[in-house]
């Protein structure tokens, strides 16, 4: 287990989290990508394909997300509930909570602080 003296400060530049931009989607993953920062940290992003649009949803550190076996393929429907963002002049999804089959992933806590933080446990 990572202790969180070990955890990756937020990159520079990324979104926080604003619970007053919070809505809720749903929509067929288009496409996982695995992010990898300078500092050896890696995150999970969905592309999210709505019927209005489509998202970069940022999901979280795939520590996370493999520690708690959850996978994400191409063609899966979710709902996300997340803080709607500007990320590199796009739209992006910080995800608070994702379901999908029935089964309900929370990454952040009402405030928005991560669950894998300090910050965002109950």
């Amino acid at each position: 287990m990572v202790s969180y003296a070990q955890m990756p400060r937020r990159p520079k530049g990324a979104p926080l989290y604003n619970p007053a931009t919070e809505i809720t989607v749903t929509g067929t993953v288009e496409a996982e990508n695995k992010i990898t920062g300078r500092q050896g940290w890696g995150g999970t992003h969905l592309q999210l394909k709505t019927e209005s649009e489509t998202l970069d949803v940022h999901v979280g550190p795939s520590w996370f997300l493999s520690q708690n076996k959850v996978t994400f393929a191409k063609g899966d429907q979710i709902e996300v509930t997340g803080s709607k963002v500007k990320f590199a002049n796009a739209d992006a999804l910080l995800a608070r909570e994702i379901t999908k089959g029935g089964q309900k992933l929370i990454l952040r806590n009402e405030n928005g602080f991560p669950v894998w933080s300090r910050r965002g446990r109950s």
